[in-house]
């Protein structure tokens, strides 16, 4: 209706204009009878080929034709005034009522068309809301999916591990027995599989040991407080210290920060990483660095060896469970050392990587909160005093 509308006021302006022309030769006013009258019907004539293309939706433009037709209405309203009002002198002359009733309906197509929009704005946006909120109920129901799902895979490896223990025990006890009492009328070949009947044993054992640990770290964890990674550090190397003896292996450290952590789980890390790191040594001493760097409010902490190193293809497999890059027969361990690693530092809302080249060496990264308790007046006087500082560095 709006082009055919635009039509008509451009017929009806060339018409006048060439009755103006004809009648009384008025140029001037046949030139602005062309000029007022033409220009609405461009403009609905636009409107009427740009409306399909715009984001306005069809079901408004009922409304756009109605605030024409409203448009037309007062202004007929207005002209109809002066006719029944007897004040009134003014005369319009049929160009005049012309041009007047083309401008109120150019007037209601730009109310209409601004109106149609606010309401399709309205109804985007509504729509999308409505979107946001169907997807946030599903992701709700995906993350309580998941936890249940972890709850229960984390209660089904506590009961497996647990349960099989006793099991366990008593299969090694009974070889053990064998061997202490049987021993000597045993050949070499019978001397033998009792041998890798314990040693399976004690690898299976090792790894209930592990899984149970690694079903842990969630439902058993200590609360997040301010942890001295380089007390950390200190211990782990004195429980490690027969170790670094026995394979005389340097380890060289730069200062440590304090972070938000679990220190019981954190001292599990190191531990797993630095034992890894001299396990992996290859046939030299192991040499180890352990250094730190803050970005922000993350500090990302790095424990280097030059041992044997990993294919960059098995970077991200070697921190799945039961994944490994050498055979048991290699290199003892059960598999879920760095897969435990990983899941302590997700726990403290981090990230744990490694970079890595065979026969160059290896370094692990993970990256922990810095501490966000304040420093007592002791602190800050020994951070003042010495450097590096000590706490909440």
């Amino acid at each position: 209706m709006i082009p055919v509308l635009g039509g008509v006021l451009l017929i009806s302006a060339i018409g006048k204009s060439v009755s103006d022309l004809t009648g009384n030769g008025a140029v001037l006013e046949a030139v602005l009878d062309l000029l007022l009258i033409s220009f609405p019907g461009i403009v609905m004539l636009y409107v009427g080929r740009w409306l399909p293309k715009s984001s306005i939706k069809p079901s408004f433009y009922r409304r756009i034709v109605l605030w024409v037709g409203g448009g037309v209405v007062v202004m007929g309203i207005v002209l109809g005034l002066r006719i029944v009002h007897p004040g009134v002198g003014v005369q319009f002359t049929f160009g005049t009522q012309a041009v007047l009733l083309s401008i109120g309906s150019v007037a209601g197509l730009g109310i209409g068309v601004h109106e149609a929009q606010a309401l399709t704005n309205a109804r985007t946006l509504a729509e999308r809301n409505d979107a946001l909120k169907r997807t946030e109920a599903r992701l709700e129901e995906a993350v309580t999916e998941l936890e249940a799902s972890n709850e229960r895979l984390e209660q089904f490896a506590y009961a497996a591990s647990h349960d099989l223990q006793e099991p366990l025990r008593m299969i090694t006890s009974y070889l053990q027995l064998i061997e202490s009492r049987y021993g000597d009328e045993l050949d070499a070949d019978g001397e033998e599989f009792i041998d890798y009947a314990v040693d399976g044993a004690e690898r299976m054992q090792n790894m209930i040991d592990g899984l149970l640990e690694y079903s842990r770290v969630e439902t058993e964890g200590d609360p997040l407080e301010a942890v001295d990674l380089d007390a950390v550090l200190d211990d782990v190397l004195t429980d490690l210290q027969f170790k670094l003896e026995e394979t005389d292996t340097e380890i060289t450290r730069e200062p440590l920060p304090t972070v938000d952590g679990d220190d019981r789980q954190l001292q599990q890390l190191f531990q797993n990483l630095v034992s890894n790191a001299i396990e992996y040594s290859g046939d030299e001493p192991p040499r180890i660095h352990v250094s730190a760097v803050r970005e922000g409010g993350t500090w990302t902490v790095s424990i280097r060896d030059e041992g044997d190193g990993i294919d960059p293809a098995d970077a991200d497999r070697i921190f799945e469970i039961f994944q490994r890059c050498h055979s048991a027969d290699e290199q003892p361990g059960s598999g879920i050392g760095l897969a435990l690693c990983k899941r302590i530092v997700e726990r403290h809302d981090g990230e744990i990587w490694v970079d890595s080249e065979p026969d160059v060496g290896s370094t692990f990264s993970f990256t922990l909160l810095a501490c966000t308790e304040p420093e007592t007046e002791s602190e800050t006087a020994t951070r003042l005093a010495d450097a590096p500082p000590s706490a909440c560095r």
